[in-house]
């Protein structure tokens, strides 16, 4: 009986020891759980901070260049290419013959419409003197006058068909694309495509600027463009065109004509960096980086670190120079402003910064 009592009382103690050390390693993992729920609960982000400097207002912006003409000339009658007179990088002048069609058939019809014409001429010279001696009525001669006319317009009209066996460029340029050969069959419809052909001898640089960039430009302005493939060459470039309205990003597109140099070194569909030039004084403004805003610029909105908590400001944007943005009003300088998580981040929210 005393061992059986001995038994159970060991049995308790080493049950409350084993409760004891089992409670004590509850509360040691609740609070290395809530460390590390506090430290998750902290939202990484980058920050940078809000400062007062000199600024350039010049910008720059990119687009590709465009040709100040470009054609895909087709076939506006039917016939067969009996020859093809300019080959893919030619250069052509308008008026210049690129190629001829079949023309037996049209200058038979045009020789015939000659005489036609020739003699509705003498008929006509006829009874106009037959008219003055009363030999004919005024009907008769009136008859002979409307022959003379439509046989005239019957022989403009085979000219015209005769000169159409000639095809000529309708613009200078440099054939891009050959679409036909000799043999090739022409149709009127569809119209069989001939030639494309690319005039380079100015080019437009076809760019974007946002409202407050567009404020300070205008027709006629003269503007440095760079090619990415020629960064040492500088071209003149003046704006010719500001569109009225912005389009779908809020961007208002702008043409810049630029001459090509005689050895046209600039090709339609390159990289190219039009350099504005600002009229006014570098300026001390308060700036922030762009990538600072919630969203977009236009949201006006920033989160700021005030003692480890983000905290959502509204300000008021002013102009976007490059990657940085002008802040006219709701911050100051030396604040710390998020460029990087916002889009994890509320208002109130627990932050770390990372660098």
């Amino acid at each position: 009986m005393k061992k059986t009592i001995i038994t159970i009382v060991i049995i308790i103690a080493a049950l409350g020891v084993i409760g004891y050390v089992l409670n004590n390693n509850k509360k040691e993992n609740k609070a290395k759980t809530d460390i590390v729920a506090e430290k998750n609960a902290a939202i990484s982000v980058k920050v940078a901070p809000v400062k007062t400097e000199e600024v350039s207002l010049d910008f720059v912006t990119n687009g590709n260049f465009q040709p100040i003409q470009q054609l895909t000339f087709s076939a506006e009658k039917s016939g067969k290419v009996i020859s093809v007179l300019a080959k893919e990088g030619d250069y052509v002048k308008v008026g210049q013959t690129l190629l001829t069609v079949r023309g037996d058939v049209i200058n038979v019809s045009a020789q015939q419409a000659q005489a036609v014409y020739q003699n509705a001429k003498s008929d006509y010279s006829r009874y106009e003197n037959a008219f003055k001696t009363g030999g004919v009525t005024k009907q008769q001669l009136d008859q002979a006058k409307l022959a003379l006319t439509n046989a005239q317009s019957s022989l403009t009209q085979a000219n015209i068909n005769v000169g159409d066996t000639r095809v000529k460029a309708p613009i200078s340029g440099f054939i891009n694309k050959k679409y036909i050969e000799p043999g090739s069959i022409l149709a009127a419809t569809p119209a069989t495509a001939l030639y494309d052909i690319v005039n380079v001898s100015k080019l437009k640089l076809v760019v974007t600027v946002n409202e407050t960039q567009v404020a300070s430009l205008k027709k006629g302005d003269n503007v440095n463009v760079t090619a990415s493939v020629y960064p040492d060459k500088t071209f003149t470039g003046k704006i010719t065109f500001i569109a009225a309205k912005a389009d779908e990003s809020l961007n208002f597109p702008v043409e810049i004509e630029i001459a090509n140099n005689s050895n046209n070194d600039l090709k339609a569909g390159m990289y190219g960096t039009a350099n504005f030039a600002s009229k006014q004084q570098k300026q001390h403004l308060m700036v922030v980086p762009r990538n600072a805003f919630v969203g977009s610029v236009s949201s006006n909105e920033i989160f700021v670190v005030e003692n480890g908590i983000a905290k959502l400001k509204k300000v008021t944007a002013g102009r976007i120079l490059g990657d940085q943005v002008e802040i006219v009003s709701g911050l100051s300088d030396g604040q710390t402003v998020i460029v990087t998580g916002q889009i994890n981040l509320q208002d109130g929210n627990t932050v770390e910064i990372i660098k």
